[in-house]
């Protein structure tokens, strides 16, 4: 199966920050990926902007390296490469002086008014203002002209009123895309495809023939070289409260009445104002460390960021209840930690049992389970309920459906296009579904800050767990006091 090509005009792409670790290793390989399948037509630009005093040929011979060390990636080919780097160019630029700005006006000065025009912030938060102002005061806004501004949107909900009411001040909400990656995800998208593009799943996906749904994004790294970020933040502020929460969103709202931005957004949102407070009983806060005797370069969390008494948790889970009519009493588990034993990014929804079994107690208990993989192995299981073969009577087990994307789409297919490079394309189309809005921001962080504010008022501190668990011993708590259990973390 080969994806299909949705074909752009020309267009003009800046991106600030041209030289950090982002785009070097994402947002650029991501381009020249759309470039080598035909993607990116002739007559667009591509401009970096970064304080780095660079030429033109040092800024792509910079790129070259970046693209031929890209992980997991082939290595170009020349001709290809040769080609995309012909489209790069690169101007000095300071964001918060006036160094730089005049040039780029130059650049781009005598395109259409109706040529896209992308300005892509992949700076810190703190930045964003400055260059949003500088846009509006050099008068490089045109109506087709749209941002892209990279996560963390705000620390808290104040912080993310002011950021929005920044960018508001200088652009209209349909020209401002707040990129959360998870969502350019095929499987992600594929939420929306298999609820409601399947009569076999909707008319079961509500509490009454849901038992709980589980949601585990599972990481085997660790803080490193992210410390002062990530003892500001905490798995909650860095995974939770946007990675996790949409995909809640997505796993729980109501249909759309189209696939449109707008009425997709409009239902996440109802699912954030439904969400009830989590009681303080209802969460585990965890902290890595090594396991007994372990030494190198496989330190604890406070060894890492120097800190031996951090309260900052590199692993969280919850329950939570979302009050609605779909999902009254559905209870919604959630969990995310730094240095467990597998990179795994699952949601697995779990079925009641039959209301009455035909076959006696010596059959067992048997329930569908359907499992979304979201990442590394990307692809759906459903567990089905069949004879276990041979004489004896009979005896039940549960076979797994099994469709791997890899396997199913074959080698083009549409698993092979990285998020970055669809949300991206999505930007330049002026698709805003994969997309939060504004009031989507506010609420999710109007839903994370009493929870946050509960413990630090508490005093808090993180469970340890060890490097290469499943985390803290309390998260299996959680779920026995309800009679469950998590579903295994796996490669």
């Amino acid at each position: 199966m080969v994806s299909r090509i949705i074909p752009v005009a020309p267009f003009d792409l800046v991106i600030f920050g041209a030289t950090g670790d982002l785009a070097q290793r994402k947002i650029l390989p991501a381009l020249f990926r759309r470039f080598c399948a035909g993607q990116i037509p002739d007559g667009t630009r591509i401009t970096g902007c970064a304080r780095s005093e660079l030429s033109d040929a040092q800024f792509r011979a910079l790129l070259n390296t970046a693209l031929s060390e890209a992980q997991d990636e082939p290595r170009p080919d020349d001709r290809d490469l040769v080609a995309f780097l012909q489209i790069i160019s690169y101007v000095p630029l300071d964001a918060v002086g006036e160094t730089g700005w005049a040039a780029l006006c130059d650049y781009l000065a005598g395109s259409s008014g109706e040529r896209v025009r992308v300005f892509y912030f992949s700076v810190g938060p703190g930045l964003f203002g400055p260059l949003a102002e500088r846009l509006h005061s050099y008068d490089l806004t045109t109506e087709a002209t749209r941002i892209v501004v990279e996560k963390p949107f705000g620390h808290d909900l104040a912080s993310a009123r002011d950021l929005n009411r920044t960018l508001a001040s200088h652009f209209d909400e349909s020209q401002i895309y707040r990129i959360d990656h998870y969502l350019g995800k095929e499987t992600v998208q594929n939420l929306m495809a298999v609820r409601f593009g399947n009569m076999l799943f909707e008319p079961l996906w509500n509490s009454q023939y849901v038992d709980h749904i589980q949601i585990t994004v599972a990481e085997t790294v660790g803080v490193a070289g992210r410390e002062d970020y990530y003892e500001r933040s905490g798995a909650m502020r860095d995974m939770m409260q946007n990675h996790l929460m949409q995909l809640l969103c997505l796993i729980a709202m109501e249909p759309p009445a189209k696939f449109d931005p707008d009425a997709v957004r409009d239902e996440k949102l109802k699912v954030i104002r439904a969400l009830d407070p989590v009681e303080p009983y209802h969460i585990v806060r965890g902290q890595y460390a090594c396991p007994p005797g372990q030494v190198g370069d496989d330190l604890t969390y406070r060894e890492t960021v120097k800190n031996q008494r951090s309260s900052t948790e590199s692993y969280i889970a919850f329950k939570a209840h979302i009050s609605n009519w779909r999902w009254a009493g559905t209870p919604f588990y959630l969990r995310t930690g730094k240095r467990l034993k597998a990179r795994s990014s699952v949601i697995n929804v779990l079925f009641k049992d039959a209301p009455h079994s035909i076959f006696g107690e010596e059959a067992g208990r048997h329930a569908n389970h359907l499992k979304i993989r979201l990442q590394p192995n990307e692809g759906i299981t459903l567990s089905v309920t069949i004879k276990e073969p041979g004489p004896g009577g009979m005896r039940l087990m549960d076979v797994p459906l099994d469709m791997s994307f890899a396997e199913a789409l074959g080698s083009n297919g549409g698993d092979r296009a990285d998020a970055y490079e669809r949300l991206i394309m999505d930007v330049v189309r002026g698709n805003q579904t994969l997309f939060m809005r504004g009031d989507e921001v506010e609420a999710a962080w109007g839903w994370t800050d009493p929870i946050i504010a509960g413990w630090q008022a508490r005093g808090d501190v993180p469970k340890p767990y060890e490097s290469g668990s499943t985390g803290p011993g309390d998260a299996d708590l959680l779920m026995r006091r309800d009679q469950r259990e998590w579903r295994g973390i796996n490669p």
